[in-house]
């Protein structure tokens, strides 16, 4: 390495003859490049046009001068090139200009070599990338309602009668798995409706007793019992021209569903201690995570209000059977996560996102969402990398296949000649044929695998 390494030498390589910086300044994109001591030596026009600052007043200083706020990653990519001598290409981020707005870029960054390959700098091309964040953020818009993030065609569905379901007073029922976002959905209707200046009020009706729970609701009078020393509003007074959104409706005793057909049949309810009832002026929203239907037939659920919930009724799919929504939503926390911590990290690396693609989250998008946060804090770059998810994504799904694996193999005995045929197929095809594979996930030698082909007739 030459003991050359002021400005200079990136400036006499990169392009302070004129021809050279004509050429620089005619591109479309921004140019830079930086010594060994992190000097600037090069900034085309269009870097001018992008930073807000021009090349005489940024030339032979260092990043830090000239790019305070983001010193930190612009140096950390320069670490990259260096070390492994690759370009790095494509890294997403943002940078100020001189009015302090904010301009999304694409950067790439290789490194420049002195005619016996010694590392004198590094040069950025700089692309704006604004137009293009544009388009992400229309087909997003298309794709959200509030905080519901989607491209689901159940859900998507769901979000096309949402202003239609929205301008009815009619009760709704939301149906799906816990941390589906059955709240978000009611609160999108909530948003959509003509009551949507007045309160939105949620209530868990599984998280509480009778006894409470009724107080909780429908509130009691001074005196109605020891310790009521003074009147207290329920939910549905304090949802009074807004919504009731009541979760878990499911777990509702038989006592508190007589009490609730009320509410809903004549629009009235009595507060603790009260001699008289009072009008319940809103718009009840119903969810659970059980079969309702299933419930009227067994006796747990009365049949009535079943129907007077029913209106209206909604299912959400478990976040398993919409991987599609992983990517989306993913991104979509990612940006949430950098607007309240005032971070940037900008993606998920491939392996990391295969990780959560393979995932079967039993806790739906409430689960990824927590992985996501866990993830966010443990990532010290732009980007979430394998190592930064929790255990149950790296290890749990091996875990799961060993456990399905050996299921298999000890219920293929109890399997008539047919349905064995069928499985050893479905095997076949998993392992792309390999017999050595197949025979391991059926828990049988490969002897055995064999034999039972030929019997079979599978080629």
């Amino acid at each position: 390495m030459s003991k050359k390494t002021d400005s200079s030498v990136i400036t006499s390589a990169i392009g302070l003859v004129e021809p050279y910086r004509s050429i620089l300044n005619s591109l479309s994109e921004g140019v830079f490049a930086v010594n060994r001591e992190m000097r600037i030596g090069c900034f085309n026009l269009q870097a001018e046009r992008l930073t807000g600052v021009k090349s005489k007043d940024v030339l032979g200083k260092t990043i830090e001068v000239v790019f305070p706020d983001t010193a930190a990653e612009w140096m950390g990519l320069v670490r990259d090139v260096t070390g492994s001598r690759k370009p790095v290409k494509g890294v997403h981020k943002q940078i100020k200009d001189s009015r302090h707005r904010i301009i999304p870029i694409l950067v790439n960054a290789s490194s420049v070599l002195d005619a016996s390959g010694d590392m004198m700098g590094v040069v950025f091309t700089l692309q704006d990338n604004r137009e293009i964040e544009l388009l992400r953020r229309e087909l997003r818009e298309k794709r959200t309602a509030g905080d519901i993030v989607t491209q689901d065609e159940q859900i998507l569905r769901v979000l096309d009668i949402l202003p239609d379901l929205a301008v009815s007073d009619s009760t709704v029922l939301i149906l799906g798995p816990t941390g589906t976002g059955k709240e978000l959905i009611a609160r999108a209707i909530h948003d959509a409706s003509g009551r949507n200046a007045g309160p939105f009020i949620a209530v868990n009706c599984g998280a509480l007793p009778d006894s409470l729970l009724e107080s909780e609701l429908f509130g009691y009078k001074r005196g109605a019992f020891t310790d009521a020393k003074h009147d207290k509003p329920g939910r549905f007074a304090l949802a009074k021209g807004g919504t009731i959104f009541m979760d878990e409706v499911g777990d509702l005793s038989p006592a508190m569903q007589v009490k609730l057909m009320r509410v809903l049949q004549e629009k009235q309810y009595e507060p603790l201690g009260a001699t008289a009832s009072e009008t319940a002026d809103v718009r009840v929203i119903a969810a659970t995570n059980r079969d309702l239907a299933k419930m009227v037939e067994t006796g747990d659920f009365r049949a009535d209000l079943y129907y007077r919930l029913n209106v209206v009724e909604i299912n959400l799919p478990p976040l398993s059977e919409r991987p599609g929504d992983i990517p989306l939503l993913t991104e979509y926390l990612l940006d949430v996560l950098n607007a309240e911590k005032g971070r940037n990290v900008q993606r998920v690396s491939p392996e990391a996102m295969r990780r959560l693609m393979d995932y079967d989250y039993p806790g739906n998008v409430r689960e990824l969402k927590n992985i996501i946060e866990r993830a966010y804090i443990f990532c010290r770059c732009d980007e979430i990398r394998e190592e930064c998810l929790p255990a149950q994504l790296l290890y749990g799904n091996e875990k799961k296949k060993q456990e399905q694996s050996r299921s298999v193999g000890k219920s293929l005995k109890r399997l008539s000649p047919e349905e064995q045929a069928q499985r050893i197929q479905r095997i076949l095809a998993s392992t792309n044929g390999s017999r050595s594979k197949a025979a391991e996930a059926l828990q049988i030698d490969r002897t055995t695998l064999w034999r039972k082909m030929k019997q079979f007739g599978i080629v």
